[in-house]
């Protein structure tokens, strides 16, 4: 009997990846999520909005607001610049709401960093020497070793960066998605740009930016 990891292969996955414009990692859980069925996996990810929001990710964002959030009684503070194409959809309650959702987010989860991509080198390989020394202790073949790190440091992604952890609200949706489908009903691409998390008597406060910001400041 084939199961349904035997039918999801790299070719599939690829193919909905060409089909669809979303990242293969939501293309192989898409896969996962409708057993294998290419169509169905499709479907899937229109409706989270990947589908239409991957090929809008090229499009520039130098419109947008910058939220605020305050929590647990002024002890807790944020402030988040979320970009999008254009004023008008600034000004749309559906991105206000967002917007809002997110610094709310941002205030309860505490990420480090905006997306995978902004985690430092000297992090990544810290995490990554951590795992593969917890690892070894199980006397696995360096080959299984690596993919255990692998799976780790995808783990290691969803606490640490915003787009990658699973909403407050709705643990079913990462804010990647939630962003996602508000591209797909306001039809502009959107970005988060920066961060800042502030908590009152903590010895330090968190600062993020994606890598595009930095490297225009360069």
């Amino acid at each position: 009997m084939t199961t349904v990891s035997e039918k999801i292969d790299a070719k599939l996955v690829k193919e909905l990846r060409e089909k669809s414009g979303a990242p293969m990692g939501d293309c192989l859980k898409a896969l996962q999520e409708s057993k294998g069925d290419l169509e169905e996996a499709f479907v899937v990810l229109r409706k989270r909005g990947m589908a239409s929001a991957q090929k809008k990710a090229s499009r520039t964002t130098n419109e947008g607001l910058v939220g605020t959030y305050i929590h647990a009684g002024g002890k807790i503070g944020v402030l988040v610049e979320l970009n999008c194409e254009s004023d008008f959809v600034a000004r749309t309650p559906d991105f206000q709401e967002l917007l809002k959702d997110i610094a709310m987010h941002i205030a309860a989860s505490d990420p480090r960093y905006v997306k995978p991509e902004d985690v430092t080198g000297a992090d990544l390989e810290r995490e990554k020497e951590i795992y593969r020394a917890q690892a070894a202790t199980t006397g696995k073949p360096a080959p299984v070793i690596e993919r255990i790190v692998e799976g780790k440091m995808a783990k290691f992604y969803e606490e640490v960066c915003l787009l990658e952890q699973p909403f407050i609200k709705d643990q079913a949706v990462s804010i990647k998605e939630l962003i996602a489908q508000k591209v797909a009903k306001l039809g502009e691409n959107i970005t988060v740009r920066r961060f800042a998390r502030f908590k009152v008597g903590a010895p330090e406060w968190t600062v993020a930016q994606t890598k595009a910001v930095e490297q225009a400041a360069d």
